[in-house]
């Protein structure tokens, strides 16, 4: 059975400032698949390696990358 392969551009990505002046770069589908840099850019190039690493170990398993999922932002009022 040939499982087909996903990758990071299937899924959301969200990059954020984070409290300490970096960035962080993570898909919300996948835990513990997020990366830190200094900029926004250095958060989702170190991300590539972070979900390529996962998908490795899914695929180790005999396992499926979790599907997408749907993000709703809001602003508190």
């Amino acid at each position: 059975m040939l499982i087909a392969m996903k990758i990071l551009q299937d899924y959301t990505i969200v990059t954020r400032p984070d409290d300490n002046g970096t960035f962080v770069a993570y898909v919300p589908a996948i835990l513990g698949c997020h990366a830190w840099g200094k900029s926004s850019q250095e958060a989702l190039s170190e991300l590539v390696y972070v979900f390529e690493m996962i998908q490795e170990e899914y695929q180790d398993k005999g396992e499926t990358l979790p599907e997408d999922v749907e993000l709703v932002v809001a602003n508190a009022s």
